[in-house]
């Protein structure tokens, strides 16, 4: 019976390591990570690891934009153009009634139903700086007066409808048997502001010296007679009312069919006689 008691303290007294394995001994015994240690290494690693995620991208996205191509408003407005159905005509109308023309012929389209043969009508438009009362202001005005476009598909009925609209005077040229505009020509009546946006871009790259010196130089009269060289009225006399050396352009009267109608062109579109 004395042996008992010398077991028991044999037990009680052995390896601590042995001894102590309940949950909260083992936590007091396993290593301490201070919290603000901890924070901060993962702080380190967080800002590298995001910056080598994001980075590729970014890298990707300047490419792409370098790469992109330069849109020519010009050319595409010509494709605009090409995919419309139908083919452009100029019509003959009084001299101020261009709009009220434009009007007419709209409601017949709608009235004979020629919707599937009449498509648009389109009275050129232009943007000129005038001076009223001492001041400079923008004006939009007609174009060329006495003149409407119609794109249309042409047959005998779409040609009736079109001719005997209240203030349409006839078709240019052939009076039965009309030629319809080239895709330049349509685009140099309906789309001057693309031409003229050119000529301040190309100065600006040239620099003031460069402008100076490309200046054209003006080597016509008011009177003198020309040839128009360029767009619908190619070929045609005129005769110069108006010279404008800061635009480089002429006012012009074109004889068509006994009436003298007033355009406007460049320099480089008429030809000295």
């Amino acid at each position: 019976m004395s042996e008992t008691p010398e077991n028991d303290d044999r037990l009680d007294g052995g390896d601590p390591s042995v001894e102590d394995l309940s949950p909260e001994a083992a936590e007091e015994a396993a290593p301490q990570v201070e919290p603000d240690a901890a924070d901060d290494a993962t702080d380190e690693v967080a800002p590298a690891a995001a910056t080598d995620e994001v980075a590729p991208p970014a890298a990707t996205d300047e490419v792409g934009a370098e790469d992109e191509p330069t849109v020519d408003p010009l050319e595409e407005f010509k494709d605009v153009l090409r995919g419309k159905y139908g083919d452009w005509y100029v019509v003959h109308s009084y001299a101020g009634y261009e709009n009220r023309v434009k009007l007419n012929l709209e409601t017949r389209i709608t009235s004979l139903n020629m919707e599937d043969h009449i498509f648009e009508v389109e009275v050129p438009m232009e943007e000129v700086s005038e001076i009223k009362n001492g001041q400079r202001k923008l004006v939009r005005r007609v174009r060329m007066p006495g003149y409407v476009l119609v794109r249309m598909d042409l047959t005998d009925e779409s040609w009736g409808a079109v001719r005997h609209t209240p203030g349409v005077t006839g078709f240019v040229g052939n009076a039965h048997q009309p030629v319809p505009l080239s895709i330049d020509e349509v685009v140099s009546m309906l789309a001057p502001v693309f031409e003229t946006a050119a000529a301040p871009a190309a100065k600006g790259a040239g620099g003031d010296g460069a402008a100076t010196s490309t200046q054209p130089e003006v080597d016509f009269e008011v009177g003198e007679s020309v040839t128009v060289m360029e767009g619908p009225f190619e070929t045609l006399p005129a005769t110069i009312s108006e010279i404008i050396p800061e635009s480089s352009k002429l006012k012009v009267l074109v004889s068509i069919f006994g009436r003298e109608t007033p355009v406007e062109l460049s320099f480089n579109q008429v030809a000295k006689i």
